[in-house]
């Protein structure tokens, strides 16, 4: 896989993303505000061996979700939040674990944090599943904007860095 700063065209891309059922909280509005913030730098680009965008993460503020930073839960040094999504036609598919480690090992050894944190909504079990499985833990829970969210760590010393 191949990850990099998201280009203006893999923004226009991401901002047409729909998911169905209960993922549409995922969704993308087409607005204009969405292509800045995709575009300002903390923002990534995932593509597969034949250059095609298979999804983005983000880190920092633009990986937190509203209700954890009211409920000052994204406090402390050397923690890195991070934030992702698939295209919504590749999720389901068995490729979550390869794309989610190909964001862990870019925030690894490029933002070199001693721990990374990522808010996760409470019914997205296939996502909680697979990060437990890389070794993540729930630290807490909290709401926003009327739905659950978990809050989960990864101690990148513990895991051999």
């Amino acid at each position: 896989m191949n990850i990099h700063k998201l280009t203006e065209l893999e923004a226009k891309e991401i901002n047409t993303w729909k998911y169905e059922g209960i993922y549409t909280l995922y969704s993308f509005s087409g607005s204009e505000e969405i292509i800045e913030e995709l575009l300002d730098g903390t923002y990534y680009g995932c593509c597969n061996d034949h250059g095609e965008l298979i999804g983005y993460f983000c880190f920092g503020g633009n990986a937190q979700v509203p209700g954890g930073r009211d409920a000052k839960l994204y406090i402390g040094e050397d923690i890195l939040d991070i934030g992702l999504g698939m295209k919504p036609e590749l999720t389901g598919k068995g490729m979550g674990r390869s794309f989610f480690q190909a964001g862990m090992n870019l925030a690894k050894e490029k933002m070199q944090p001693k721990q990374i944190r990522l808010s996760v909504a409470a019914f997205n079990k296939r996502a909680i599943a697979l990060y437990r499985q890389v070794g993540f833990t729930v630290e807490t829970t909290f709401s926003s904007r009327g739905r659950e969210f978990i809050l989960m760590t990864y101690s990148c010393r513990e895991k051999g860095k």
